[in-house]
């Protein structure tokens, strides 16, 4: 049963299956667990993230495509759900035609990228995207009467998910949080099957030598332009989510390049070619991005009483919390080359 939920495609490690199931319980009870907001919301947009790295995996981990203009779909969904909420009230009919009217847009400029920009060689599609998100984000910031411009915007939700809401134990707040956690489980699970279907295998095989696919009848362009598509859907929904958990969006929540660059480093860390990998890193990254500074507060406290070794009290103060994960990153890939995901496979094979 698990199998055919899983499409067949195994953790193939108990290390990496004791993990997953840790990490799916605790997001899971997240509201009981952590019933803090900042760690609620921590929770949130690790879910977020996890379906955000899996779609743009889908790209780089299984179709080999380089893609800087992710995080314009990631925005385009946030934006749509926005807009449609702020122009017809907080409402379900609202969000579902903006999530809908987004998910057209994403479709209609991820087509057009795909069949113009795919034929190319990769570096020059990669700066195709990049100059495309770029000028997606300026027209964002610009176009203040219709995206509120640099203040971005903020809408209600549907009654049943305001913080008003109250029955019992359940209120809006973890109502919200579940419905983010559901679809998000839902999406990764059709991911799986995509990858794990005929259609995830040529990918592969075109990631593998392309030259070759195409010499044995596939059409390349189309199967690339495909992953494109998809990709960009399910980050699409991805920023629709983000937006409804926290009411509100702008250029610097969804279309920022720094979060293009933590989507790199997260199917880095994670893995890629493995959807698992999404799963481990977003997790690793967003508890590292915002803990890191506490965990070294704490540190270099403890270090200021202690005679002979104050002075590297400095070293850990929060505000170079940048320069340690950065320092983390590096050692990341230097012991785990293939990620975490790889890593405990890898183990378990030597094992045998």
């Amino acid at each position: 049963m698990i199998a055919r939920l899983l499409s067949h495609d195994l953790p193939r490690s108990r290390w990496l299956a004791a993990l997953l199931v840790v990490v799916v319980a605790g997001l899971a009870a997240a509201p009981f667990l952590f019933p803090g907001v900042k760690a609620l919301d921590v929770a949130a947009k690790t879910l977020v993230f996890i379906l955000l790295v899996a779609s743009y995996d889908l790209l780089l981990g299984y179709t080999g495509i380089v893609s800087f203009a992710h995080t314009m779909f990631f925005g385009i969904g946030a934006y749509g759900v926005a807009i449609a909420s702020t122009r017809f009230g907080a409402g379900w009919g609202a969000l579902a035609l903006g999530l809908t009217g987004a998910l057209a847009v994403s479709l209609a400029l991820s087509l057009v990228i795909g069949l113009f920009s795919l034929r190319v060689k990769a570096i020059f599609y990669a700066m195709i995207t990049l100059a495309v998100a770029a000028a997606f984000q300026t027209l964002a910031s610009q176009l203040s009467g219709f995206t509120g411009g640099e203040d971005g915007l903020s809408f209600g939700a549907p009654a049943l998910l305001s913080p008003a809401f109250e029955w019992g134990w359940l209120d809006g707040k973890r109502l919200s949080y579940w419905l983010l956690f559901v679809v998000v489980a839902l999406l990764f699970l059709l991911l799986l099957r995509i990858v794990n279907s005929p259609f995830g295998r040529v990918l592969q095989a075109i990631r593998e030598n392309d030259f070759r696919a195409e010499a044995i009848g596939l059409r390349t362009v189309v199967y690339r332009t495909l992953s494109n598509v998809l990709a960009a859907l399910f980050a699409t929904v991805a920023g629709g989510l983000l937006a409804l958990w926290l009411r509100y969006t702008g250029p610097d929540t969804t279309l920022s390049f720094e979060i293009m660059l933590d989507v790199l480093l997260i199917v880095v860390i994670g893995g890629m070619g493995t959807l698992y990998g999404a799963v481990v890193g977003a997790v690793l990254f967003m508890l590292a991005q915002n803990y890191l500074q506490t965990l070294l507060g704490a540190t270099a406290k403890a270090l200021a009483g202690i005679a002979g070794v104050a002075p590297l009290a400095a070293l850990f103060t929060p505000e170079r919390w940048l320069l340690w994960l950065g320092l983390l990153f590096v050692l990341s890939v230097y012991h785990f080359p293939t990620g975490v995901v790889g890593r405990l496979r890898a183990l378990r094979w030597g094992a045998r």
